[in-house]
């Protein structure tokens, strides 16, 4: 297998569980086990081999399995060890969260758990996957893909996002953040409306909550009332609200919020407005208030951001001072 596949996912589970002891938050203790069919060591692209912490008989109760992106041709391997299908089969009916990367998605394939589901894979095995799994629904522009509890990443950093995005399901919003700033401040918001990675607020077939979604962002600068915002699509404030969680799954303001602090957060890192003026632009009346609640959604203030992220960016300028902030 890619090492970085494995081990990346690994840390940044432990990261984000150091952090939640730190802050004291009320979780259940993380295990992380290396699951082999045979209990021998398992050969990685980098020379040396990671050696397995139980068998696939010993986890029945798994919260989330992840599988790793296999080396050069994956069906070989795949078909060298067959069972780990059924184990995938049963963990699947069991509801266990399953993720993969890059031809690691071959094992969910073989096991018939993307039959009709939304995948993707590295680019270089499209062609190969398509033709030896023709039923499964191969999107070739996404790098990342959700279909009910089973996530695809088509590469290792695409992996990143997929683990940001399980990390906040475990331990929340907050050590989320910590965690991407720690690792890769620089990868995709998750939950980007645009719906790039389709992970969140992904396609659905509801058109007057889409045409909704739409104005929201066009207005995000202006004060936003729920309850204006149903009338004016015709609905009243409790179908418009119902309608919008069975087509997002999150409430129109929780969309609000996240829609209004992604965009800032791209104001931060590509201008250097000050911190009073994209407050503005995103729809915040004062700047004390938008750091305090870009605080609480980021976990840090919108300065700091600002700092670490033009930090990260290869041969960036020094941001301007926020003179006005």
């Amino acid at each position: 297998m890619l090492v970085s596949s494995s081990t990346l996912a690994a840390e940044i589970f432990h990261f984000a569980q150091a952090m939640a002891v730190g802050s004291r938050s009320a979780i259940q203790p993380l295990e992380i086990r290396r699951v082999s069919a045979d209990g021998l060591p398992v050969s990685t692209s980098s020379g040396f081999d990671i050696l397995p912490t139980h068998l696939l008989e010993e986890c029945t109760d798994n919260n989330l399995i992840h599988i790793p992106a296999l080396w050069r041709n994956p069906r070989p391997t795949v078909s060298k060890h067959w069972q780990y299908l059924a184990w995938l089969q049963q963990q699947h009916q069991s509801n266990c969260t399953i993720t993969a990367v890059g031809t690691g998605v071959c094992f969910l394939a073989e096991a018939g758990l993307l039959n009709h589901k939304l995948a993707t894979t590295h680019w270089h095995y499209f062609d190969a996957l398509q033709k030896d799994y023709p039923r499964i629904n191969l999107d070739r522009q996404r790098f990342t893909t959700q279909d009910s509890n089973i996530y695809c990443a088509a590469s290792v950093n695409a992996m990143a996002e997929i683990m940001m995005h399980q990390v906040e399901r475990y331990f929340g919003r907050i050590i989320s953040r910590q965690a991407q700033r720690n690792f890769f401040h620089e990868i995709r918001n998750l939950s980007d409306s645009s719906g790039n990675t389709g992970l969140t607020h992904g396609a659905h077939n509801d058109e007057a909550i889409a045409q909704a979604q739409i104005w929201i962002q066009d207005n995000l600068n202006k004060s936003l009332a729920i309850t204006a915002i149903a009338r004016q699509f015709g609905m009243t404030t409790r179908t418009f609200n119902r309608r919008f969680k069975d087509a997002l799954g999150c409430t129109p303001n929780a969309y609000i919020t996240e829609t209004r602090m992604t965009f800032a957060c791209d104001l931060l890192k590509n201008t250097d407005l000050p911190i009073v003026d994209i407050a503005s632009l995103s729809g915040f009346s004062e700047a004390s208030w938008f750091s305090s609640r870009f605080r609480m959604w980021y976990g840090n203030s919108p300065r700091a951001y600002r700092q670490t992220v033009r930090g990260k960016l290869f041969g960036s300028s020094e941001p301007k001072s926020d003179a006005r902030a």
